[in-house]
């Protein structure tokens, strides 16, 4: 047996020949196997998934000025937009927002040749979304929500009264939460100046977009990770102590 140290504690694995673990390993591949193909079936249903055109002429304070979100695709017919915690009483954005959005900019080079932008919104002001991406040294387009409602509508930014109330929706159910604005991701098409929602995916539904995670999960300790206080180990990428 070998042991293994995790943050929960100690855990015994078995220690086997190499015939035995290749057996094993053939026994789990079957399963993946079969996984992967029902997630084949899944991202198709996604994309059948009909479509909502946007009526609204939102206007969003970024890099270029104030920019409808028609601006927001850059050419392509395509746009994923990050629902980034940023609330415009904070100095700096959410830290495990920032987890992922250290992933975006190495995918956004490859999504372009997809037909596909990836930006972040939050309802922060532009000027501290500038400061705050400066930082942290992204280049993704990043733009302010503020002026407008299109994180309420979105389902990721609730009004205080309807927080005090118990009353917000999150993730298509009641879900009561003591924040105003939580995460998530939309996806939108354009055809000519018309835009659609064609997606939306919130909570857990995010990690898909985190790789890092991909990463550990294939090792021996997996996130390793309290499920109690998931993302409690998560800091800023600049405050992780040098070792």
């Amino acid at each position: 047996m070998a042991k293994l140290t995790t943050r929960t504690g100690s855990i015994s694995r078995k220690v086997v020949s190499p015939n035995a673990w290749h057996a094993a390993r053939q026994a789990l591949l079957v399963e993946e196997k079969q996984l992967m193909r029902l997630h084949d079936q899944l991202k198709k249903k996604r994309r059948a998934l009909p479509w909502k055109k946007v009526e609204k002429d939102y206007r969003f304070d970024g890099p270029e000025g104030v920019e409808r979100l028609v601006d927001l695709f850059a050419g392509k017919r395509q746009l994923i937009v990050y629902h980034f915690m940023f609330p415009p009483e904070d100095d700096d954005g959410c830290p495990h927002c920032s987890f992922w959005a250290d992933h975006f900019d190495g995918a956004n080079v490859h999504l372009g040749q997809r037909d596909t932008t990836l930006v972040a919104i939050s309802r922060a002001p532009w000027k501290k979304i500038s400061r705050f991406r400066r930082r942290m040294s992204w280049k993704f387009k990043w733009v302010s929500s503020g002026r407008t409602d299109f994180n309420y509508d979105l389902g990721v930014s609730f009004k205080p009264e309807t927080v005090r109330a118990g009353q917000a929706v999150y993730n298509y159910a009641p879900l009561g939460m003591d924040i105003e604005d939580r995460e998530g991701l939309s996806v939108f098409y354009r055809d000519g100046r018309s835009v659609y929602h064609t997606y939306s995916t919130l909570a857990r539904g995010i990690e898909v977009v985190n790789t890092t995670y991909s990463f550990l999960d294939l090792t021996a300790k997996g996130r390793d990770e309290d499920p109690e206080m998931a993302q409690d180990w998560v800091r800023y990428h600049d405050e992780y102590p040098k070792r």
